[in-house]
């Protein structure tokens, strides 16, 4: 017992040492870490730290270890990334290399890899040396500068990132033409609707939505609570809105859904077995969805989950709808992400485009046979004509 004026503090022995509480501190750090991620991160992570394990154990012959060398971190990219040399496309991955890489089934096809594919293994690569704590040497000034002048020459061999085509109201009529009248039809048929006027929600959004987050209002709306999503991973922001209304057409389809399944608690999009409900959908399954849907429509894209957001951000903008109201709708928290997602499709329809309107004429120039002689010598000695 110890006093500290009139108080009498009882000493009490240690409960463990301080360097059994830091191991304690750093396990709860990784499970705290491991749960906020999202399985699809999670997933991504591994599976980027895998093929970079492969690869530095094919090329070196050593364990990966980190902290890793500056060196390797700009082998790896020069393996992998495509350059011009005499006309040619070239890279430094031995032949040997690749093709272990694929037979292991860690690549999916032998060559050079995107440029964004390599930006996320060096992203996660970056990120497993900011958890260890070592020097990250992603972070050094002579990759930087080497990813960033791969991004520039990408751009001039006239590379572009691969987007979903989107599905707008035209191709979204069409693709719902195609749900019948069956169990799988009600359900493809409310997820597509919900999926879309939500706000373009994203596949793994629309796998993970709960009936506990849908209520109804009136006989035809309902309101679903946004309550996780990729921008808002720790719940909505003070800036954010998460009461998504779902109106009209989306909303009765997805009370027929209800109303013949049953479904009062648990997941609202489920797996089917002939007549059985099973468990949920896995966001894979929603983009095999969209893309079964589009191809019974006999619509031409490379369609996925992406679809219906680029799509509901599309046709929002082709409607003239505010971008503020827009981005209410998709948790863009920048205009710039948002004006990503527009496909313009048909770039006369933007109202930006008629800013002349039919009130100027351009009319052509007089020829010189209609010209006074006078007005014909004055021009010919002008040297902007």
């Amino acid at each position: 017992m110890k006093k500290y004026g009139d108080l009498r503090i009882p000493i009490l022995p240690p409960l463990c040492a301080p360097e059994q509480l830091a191991e304690e501190a750093a396990a709860a750090v990784r499970e705290i870490l491991a749960e906020a991620a999202s399985a699809n991160t999670a997933r991504s992570y591994a599976s980027a730290l895998r093929y970079c394990a492969a690869w530095y154990q094919g090329r070196y012959g050593q364990p990966f270890t980190l902290p890793l060398p500056e060196t390797a971190v700009i082998q790896f990219i020069v393996d992998h990334l495509a350059r011009n040399r005499a006309s040619a496309l070239v890279w430094e991955l031995p032949p040997a290399l690749d093709a272990a890489l694929v037979e292991a089934g860690l690549k999916q096809r032998p060559g050079p890899l995107k440029l964004s594919t390599v930006s996320h293994r060096l992203a996660v690569l970056s990120k497993a040396h900011q958890w260890r704590r070592v020097a990250n040497p992603c972070e050094q000034p002579t990759v930087r500068h080497l990813i960033a002048r791969a991004r520039r020459a990408a751009v001039k061999r006239g590379e572009r990132p691969a987007k979903k085509t989107a599905i707008t109201q035209a191709e979204l009529a069409r693709m719902l033409a195609t749900c019948e009248d069956t169990l799988t039809g009600l359900r493809d048929r409310a997820l597509l609707l919900f999926a879309f006027a939500s706000g373009g929600r994203r596949r793994s959004e629309v796998a993970n939505a709960e009936l506990s987050d849908l209520r109804r209002v009136g006989e035809r709306a309902f309101v679903y609570h946004l309550g996780h999503s990729k921008t808002q991973q720790a719940g909505p922001s003070a800036t954010s809105t998460p009461d998504k209304p779902l109106l009209g057409p989306a909303a009765e389809a997805l009370a027929d859904w209800l109303a013949a399944t049953q479904l009062t608690e648990g997941p609202i999009f489920r797996r089917l077995w002939r007549h059985r409900v099973g468990d949920r959908l896995s966001p894979a399954s929603v983009a095999m969805i969209v893309q079964r849907r589009a191809r019974l429509a006999g619509l031409e894209g490379n369609f996925g989950g992406h679809s219906l957001r680029s799509g509901f951000v599309t046709e929002g903008a082709r409607q003239g709808i505010a971008l503020p109201a827009l981005m209410a709708m998709t948790e863009h928290r920048s205009v710039g992400s948002v004006v990503g997602y527009f496909q313009a499709g048909g770039v006369t329809d933007n109202p930006a485009a008629r800013l002349l309107g039919d009130a100027i004429l351009v009319s052509s120039p007089p020829r010189p046979e209609d010209m006074p002689c006078e007005q014909v010598a004055d021009a010919s000695a002008d040297p902007s004509t």
